[in-house]
């Protein structure tokens, strides 16, 4: 070979290896991780303080006031038999619309979060009939807009698959039909891969994003946890090896079984240098000794915990479980933000007549018969339904500032 072409081919390679390089190699501006704490790109220590922005992407029924219709799917089949499906998916578009806007999260920072968590559902980014939507989902557009918003107010987000293909936790908070069928079904599993790998490649230059949060609470107590935690951890590592084919950025959340509760099913933390993991607990006792599990996986692992949820308890409760975390240097995000209600940063207040929907979603709708007796009248279910969605506008509803003051963001 000549000279000249062994010199061009030789800076072809090297140009090239580089450019593969570049690509794949973290950049600055990221939250990183160092030992047990979070840094951010100054070498400041990052110390998450928020709330969960659940319901908004990921329905639950008591955030509505249901209990029996609890999850996404079935309200929606209440609210398609309530007033018709095209009032339905229209009652959807309004919903996520004004449930959470640029002005929540600008709330939200007010009260002193660093942090946002963000439940969603699967389907967001699928075909798959969701939210009124049957065909091009828009996952990528609303996380897009909270993306904005949370850079302008100065918040983290973290993005948490709450609802997976097939289901992984088998109750009502992952939408499920009531089993954790992913960790059976090569088909879910590649479908969860493959969505976090679109999320991963479209953010992966995002440094508004702390971190992906594979899979909301897996496995829940009702299922062998001897067949079905050894699952867990096989399942998050393909994961991840998929995710840094495109993004070296990022930190990856994982949590435990059972409610992410139990962290001794794991057996390797070294498998990829950008890992943390993340638990929750509501109820029990709020002393540090509480959480001892947790601390001591921490230690042993010698990589960060954060507390993704823990809420829905008394004031005094919720102040001292922050003291108690804080003294064991686990971050928090409070659950959730917004609800009808109470028990919540910003409650949604009930509009007249919602009694009568809550009564509906509540009776025996099991025949065609029973949905028509049942049914109160559709025109004023519709103005209704309007009215919520005039309620819950962050404008219109009441800051509970007692919890606010428990949730400890601005300390």
């Amino acid at each position: 070979m000549k000279p000249r072409l062994r010199i061009l081919s030789i800076f072809l390679i090297v140009s090239g290896f580089l450019c593969f390089f570049n690509a794949c190699s973290p950049k600055a501006g990221f939250v990183v991780i160092d030992g047990t704490d979070l840094r951010r790109p100054d070498g400041s220590k990052l110390e998450i303080r928020g709330t969960n922005l659940g319901n908004w992407l990921n329905p639950e029924g008591y955030m509505f006031g249901f209990s029996k219709t609890n999850s996404a799917w079935m309200i929606d089949d209440m609210l398609c038999e309530l007033v018709g499906p095209d009032e339905a998916a229209e009652f959807w578009k309004e919903f996520k619309d004004n449930y959470i806007t640029e002005e929540d999260i600008r709330f939200i920072a007010s009260c002193g979060a660093n942090t946002v968590r963000l439940p969603f559902n699967y389907k967001l980014f699928t075909d798959e009939d969701y939210m009124g939507l049957v065909s091009a989902q828009d996952g990528f557009e609303r996380i897009d807009a909270l993306v904005e918003w949370c850079r302008d107010a100065g918040l983290y987000l973290i993005l948490d698959m709450h609802d997976c293909p097939g289901g992984q936790t088998g109750d009502n908070i992952d939408n499920s039909y009531g089993y954790p069928w992913l960790f059976e079904s090569e088909k879910s599993q590649e479908l969860f891969i493959d969505i976090w790998t679109r999320i991963a490649a479209h953010y992966a230059e995002e440094p508004v994003i702390l971190g992906y949060e594979l899979m909301n609470e897996p496995i829940a107590t009702y299922f062998d946890d001897e067949y079905f935690n050894p699952l867990l951890e096989p399942l998050y590592k393909r994961t991840v090896e998929a995710i840094r084919r495109y993004d070296r950025n990022h930190i990856i959340l994982l949590g435990g079984p059972q409610w992410n509760s139990r962290f001794d099913n794991f057996t390797d933390w070294s498998f990829d240098d950008k890992i943390m993991f993340t638990c929750h607990r509501y109820g029990g006792d709020a002393c540090k000794e509480a959480i001892g599990n947790f601390s001591s996986f921490r230690d042993k692992t010698g990589l960060p915990m954060y507390m993704g949820e823990i809420g829905h308890n008394t004031i005094e409760w919720q102040d001292r479980f922050c003291n108690a975390m804080r003294e064991l240097n686990i971050g928090w995000t409070f659950w959730p933000y917004k609800k009808l209600d109470s028990s919540c940063m910003i409650g949604i207040t009930r509009p007249e007549g919602w009694q009568a929907i809550i009564d509906f979603a509540e009776s025996d709708r099991s025949s065609y018969e029973a949905i028509r007796k049942a049914r109160p009248d559709m025109a004023a279910s519709r103005a209704t339904l309007d009215a919520f969605i005039a309620n819950c506008r962050c404008t219109n509803c009441v800051p509970q500032q007692d919890y606010i003051e428990s949730i400890q963001l601005d300390r």
